[in-house]
């Protein structure tokens, strides 16, 4: 329905919020209006059409109520999930983008917050195989976008641990893997940023657990993203949280330490363009 201008990075999530504007004004609606009709505030409206909110289901349901569209908006919210943001990561990215602490363990592939777009590339274009370029294209738009975070006058402090497999596993070419580690190193510079490399010599300590992320917003408890193939799972509060949480000390325990690490990186990317 959105009509996509030249050039511009017109990602799933900011597709949906033009086309509830769209239908809005065809209507003749007021943010206000649908605001009211739906249950939400102005605020929320206008956060969905700018494409900076991800809608709820209750918000898609009531956009085809108010609009009379017949399960439209429900079943493009649903389109959206199966992409980049699957139901339980949408939450994730919002409290990513309000996250004072950032604290990720990456076992096989380097974090998506810190990925450049042609390794993100690579790794969608592996993971969605049957799917048409421009699917690939929004997916990688969306994971650049999360990365708008750390660009932020005050930038949430950033403390990554990889394993010494996300630096071996060649992903995208010799050249796309060269610009990754790269960016690795300039990120390790950067106040704030702690990157520690767990080496192949840690044997189980680097291999007990999956990628998982912590974040902490405000004064707040930690949240917990575990990652899989079939979207992952958000934690709130209880004992997976607390498990990770050791977890991640431990970890940071056995890791080289952050000088050592940049050291393991450059002599990765040594390596791949030998």
């Amino acid at each position: 329905m959105a009509e996509e201008k030249p050039g511009e990075d017109f990602s799933p999530l900011r597709r949906f919020g033009a086309d509830v504007r769209r239908v809005r004004l065809g209507r003749r609606l007021t943010q206000a209006q649908l605001g009211q009709g739906v249950g939400y505030s102005v605020a929320y409206v206008s956060g969905v059409e700018s494409g900076n909110l991800t809608p709820s289901h209750r918000f898609a349901e009531g956009c085809d109520k108010v609009f009379g569209t017949n399960g439209l908006f429900t079943g493009l919210l649903h389109r959206l999930e199966q992409g980049e943001h699957p139901s339980a990561f949408m939450p994730f990215v919002q409290l990513e983008a309000q996250a004072r602490v950032i604290c990720a363990f990456s076992n096989i592939r380097i974090a998506g917050i810190v990925q450049t777009e042609a390794y993100a590339r690579a790794i969608f274009r592996a993971g969605w195989s049957d799917e048409p370029d421009e699917v690939i294209e929004d997916k990688v738009a969306l994971r650049i976008r999360r990365q708008h975070v750390l660009a932020k006058k005050r930038p949430p402090r950033l403390w990554l641990i990889l394993h010494e497999s996300c630096l071996r596993m060649r992903v995208g070419g010799p050249e796309v893997m060269a610009e990754q580690l790269d960016r690795l190193v300039h990120l390790a510079a950067r106040p704030g940023v702690n990157i520690q490399v767990i080496t192949f010599e840690a044997g189980a300590e680097g291999a007990h657990v999956g990628p998982f992320t912590l974040l902490t917003v405000d004064g707040d408890s930690p949240v917990l993203y575990t990652d899989d193939p079939q979207g992952g799972r958000l934690f709130r509060s209880g004992q997976a949280v607390e498990s990770c949480v050791r977890f991640y000390d431990r970890l940071r325990a056995h890791a080289a330490s952050p000088t050592d690490s940049v050291a393991l990186i450059q002599a990765a990317r040594e390596e791949v363009t030998r």
